[in-house]
């Protein structure tokens, strides 16, 4: 491991032949400057490649660039120009998405994904070859554990799971083909807490990589890179755009060499690039996210209290409430708990699809981090890859309901909940 990140070193000479451009860290502008959150959510990063004039900036809507003459065409291929070829490789619009979240999440550089899974598999694969094998935590969402679990060992890739909640047990795994440690935290589903820190300590005394899906958190609560993780992913499509109108991905690093890798071997190569109007999409929704995330929780924690009091409810998951088991180490590496609550409701599963098909405001679906409140039962939607046998193992169980907290007023999303619970035995 480098100092800065990544043990990875790749300078502009290997791209030379690229048609692509890469992100020069002097871009990112506000960095060192000590603005707030939220100031920095709406104004960082980027050069003033649009009118100083105008509030927003522009949608490239473009897939080519053109050059002045040869002359120009060979100096950006040789980045001696911060001018554009193709948006597979970049575009001002992707270009400011990119550098405004590795501001926010106190990266170097950033590259942006057509999805999140799209993210995901290609960070891994940038990071393991044949014979290596990765440590996941247990419990992750069902398309990530379907990918380490299914795809990678086609690759000859090596998966191993293990409850990392429980960070001694990680130094028993570990072995000489161990490059990677993969986890959520929060995780999809069930909350679980993971200490960054100390599983980066570990990961490091042994040259491992510490990479997290901080989807659930967003920066606003929560920054791995900070706590010692080398890299962050995001599903943009949830808290970061925030109003269900885009899908995207997006993984930020420390290391500027790693950065450079990934955009240009795979990103660019395995075709996953952004559109520049959901990137735009993303530039819009991030002006609010502070403002949301702050929304969303405080109508978590009034739902999650509520749940936990209410005599049809049979355990409540949710990392703000003292009686949860991963509270303590929340309130460390936190700064607020999500708006992501999974609850099971006594009398099992049936008794559990009954209350959602009777639930009137708040709507079934797979996905979280919208203004609306959103419900799915992960056993048989986002977590279905799982093995249906295996679920108490992976932290899961065919009762459990995932509830994404939404912005509503909070007197009717309980009113909703309270009447379909109504509905079930006693």
């Amino acid at each position: 491991m480098t100092k800065e990140g990544l043990s990875v070193t790749n300078d502009n000479k290997n791209y030379d032949r690229s048609i692509f451009r890469f992100v020069k860290k002097k871009d990112f502008k506000m960095k060192n400057k000590k603005f707030g959150f939220n100031t920095q959510a709406i104004h960082s990063g980027g050069e003033k490649f649009y009118s100083k004039h105008a509030l927003n900036p522009p949608i490239f809507q473009t897939s080519t660039f053109t050059f002045e003459n040869l002359q120009h065409a060979e100096a950006v291929m040789n980045f001696e120009s911060d001018d554009y070829v193709y948006t597979r490789g970049n575009n001002p619009t992707l270009r400011l998405f990119e550098e405004r979240m590795a501001i926010l999440e106190k990266g170097n550089g950033a590259v942006a994904f057509a999805s999140g899974m799209a993210a995901i598999s290609s960070t891994l694969l940038s990071l393991l070859n044949p014979k290596n094998s990765i440590i996941s935590n247990k419990t992750l969402y069902g398309s990530s554990y379907s990918f380490i679990k299914n795809l990678l060992p086609k690759y000859g890739i090596i998966p191993r799971f293990a409850d990392l909640t429980k960070y001694e047990i990680l130094e028993k795994l570990i072995d000489k083909t161990t490059k990677v440690i993969y986890f959520e935290t929060p995780s999809n589903p069930n909350l679980s807490i993971i200490n960054i820190q100390k599983i980066s300590e570990i990961s490091h005394r042994n040259n491992i990589i510490v990479v997290i899906d901080n989807t659930f958190a967003t920066p606003y609560f929560q920054q791995p890179l900070v706590l010692g993780a080398d890299i962050v992913i995001h599903s943009a499509t949830k808290y970061i755009g925030g109003h269900g109108d885009v899908v995207a991905g997006i993984t930020i690093a420390k290391d500027t060499g790693y950065i450079k890798k990934l955009k240009f071997d795979y990103m660019c190569e395995l075709g996953s690039v952004l559109s520049p109007f959901n990137a735009w999409l993303l530039l819009r929704g991030m002006k609010t996210l502070g403002l949301r995330m702050h929304q969303h929780e405080k109508n978590a924690i009034k739902i999650a209290e509520f749940l936990e009091n209410h005599p049809k409810i049979q355990k409540v998951y949710y990392p703000g409430l003292k009686s949860f088991i991963g509270n303590k180490t929340a309130n460390q590496q936190m700064n607020g708990f999500g708006a992501i609550i999974s609850f099971e409701i006594k009398g099992g599963s049936k008794e559990a699809k009954k209350f959602i098909d009777h639930l009137k405001l708040i709507k079934l679906a797979v996905s979280l981090g919208d203004c609306e409140t959103l419900i799915e039962l992960p056993a048989i939607m986002t977590h279905r890859g799982y093995p249906s046998e295996e679920l108490k193992k992976f932290g899961l169980s065919e009762s459990m309901i995932r509830l994404s907290v939404g912005l509503e007023d909070i007197n009717d999303i309980i009113t909703d909940i309270e009447k379909a619970l109504e509905t079930i035995r006693r």
